[in-house]
């Protein structure tokens, strides 16, 4: 018989955050995936290092952060193959992911090369969307509201075309993209109904109005947006 794929959500940093059946999958995984950056470090690894038996065999993937899709497509390539070689053998691989394993997630990308031979579970994680609103203690949307998220790697134009037509909004993956982001919220006149953060539930992290934002972000930060003058009270 061959093994599972379990790809495992751990949420936006805090270990706290994470699901008892998360944690559980973890501490019981005699083999353990997880994406690294080109420098060696696993933020992913680091949320539940406590968890991993000291005995259990990693599959550290290293994943290039860059704009170039070939590079990651081809650390994904390898990374499966490592993963699959282990499954074959049957043993149960759990594959650790920052996050919610679907959204925005890493793992989604080695599912897809590995579901079509292999039993796939997924437990989901508190999601950077939900630990930034309840950094800023404001909601993300009320009533008939609908919700937009969207990643700042968006162009110029089509972020303020996409802004100016929601009523609540998300933009994620701000870093390098950060004065872009802000100078659409400017110019849509929403500046003062924004809220930014970084690096949420960590000791690290920040929240406060975009007005005070900083000027450069981390990858790990997000801005948040209601136009409603407190829409929840209405």
């Amino acid at each position: 018989m061959t093994g599972r794929l379990i790809g495992v959500g751990l949420g936006p940093g805090d270990p706290e955050l994470v699901t008892r059946r998360a944690w559980q999958r973890v501490s019981e995984a005699r083999v353990i995936a997880y994406p690294v950056l080109e420098s060696g470090d696993s933020f992913a690894r680091r949320i539940v290092a406590e968890a991993i038996a000291p005995d259990a065999r990693e599959i550290a993937i290293t994943v290039p952060m860059t704009v170039a899709r070939a590079p990651a497509q081809a650390a994904y390539d390898a990374g499966a193959a490592e993963i699959a070689a282990a499954l074959d053998a049957g043993q149960d691989v759990v594959l650790l992911c920052e996050g919610d394993p679907l959204f925005y997630g890493s793992f989604m990308y080695l599912m897809a090369r590995l579901e079509d031979r292999f039993e796939v579970e997924v437990v989901p994680g508190v999601t950077s969307i939900t630990a930034c609103a309840a950094a800023l203690r404001r909601p993300l949307a009320a009533r008939t509201d609908t919700l937009t998220i969207l990643p700042g790697t968006l162009p110029e134009a089509e972020l303020e075309a996409r802004i100016a037509s929601a009523d609540a909004v998300a933009v994620m993956k701000l870093g390098r993209h950060m004065p872009k982001v802000r100078r659409v919220i400017d110019r849509l006149g929403l500046t003062a109904k924004a809220g930014y953060v970084e690096r949420a539930t960590l000791p690290e992290g920040r929240a406060c109005a975009l007005s005070d934002a900083p000027d450069t972000a981390p990858y790990f930060s997000m801005i948040l947006l209601t136009k409603g003058a407190d829409p929840w009270l209405n």
